[in-house]
């Protein structure tokens, strides 16, 4: 199975580099992962709810130039649904038996995702209520897929 993140902008951050890498050489055994990153818009304070809609709209369209024919579209968005390990397992382990053999996980700027990426996506997957830099996110999402494909392969984990 392949498992690609669309992600939008850069990571900064050394130690989010370090874990991204790490998580990625621990899914090397279960997957192939390719991570995707799209430039990001330039927010000026004070923008207008249309200006913000310009700029969800453009790096919109550069996430769904990445989108490959065929792929699963998980979302990340706070409406979507919200699963314990277990249950994301067990859906990433369907979809593999249902034939899909590429998962793209994308995840939105600071001003969140285009309803064009939103009308793509297969499936909108929240991991709370609550915002988390995206930067930071990366890391989590990529720790629950290595937890997800452990759960799946019967490995130990930690509830």
């Amino acid at each position: 199975m392949k498992i690609t993140l669309i992600t939008v902008g850069k990571i900064k951050e050394r130690y989010f580099e370090d874990a991204i890498k790490e998580y990625s050489k621990r899914l090397s055994r279960y997957c192939k992962l390719e991570i995707i990153q799209v430039a990001d818009e330039k927010t000026p304070d004070g923008a207008g709810e249309a200006l913000e809609a310009q700029i969800r709209e453009k790096e919109g369209q550069r996430i769904l130039a990445q989108v490959k024919d065929g792929a699963y579209v998980i979302a990340l968005a706070i409406e979507g649904d919200m699963l314990d390990s277990v249950e994301l397992s067990g859906k990433i382990a369907r979809l593999g038996v249902e034939g899909k053999s590429q998962i793209a996980f994308v995840i939105g700027g600071s001003l969140g995702l285009s309803p064009a990426v939103m009308a793509r996506a297969d499936y909108a997957l929240s991991f709370s209520r609550m915002t988390f830099p995206h930067q930071l996110m990366r890391v989590i999402l990529l720790e629950q897929i290595y937890r997800g494909f452990r759960i799946a392969a019967g490995e130990p984990y930690h509830k």
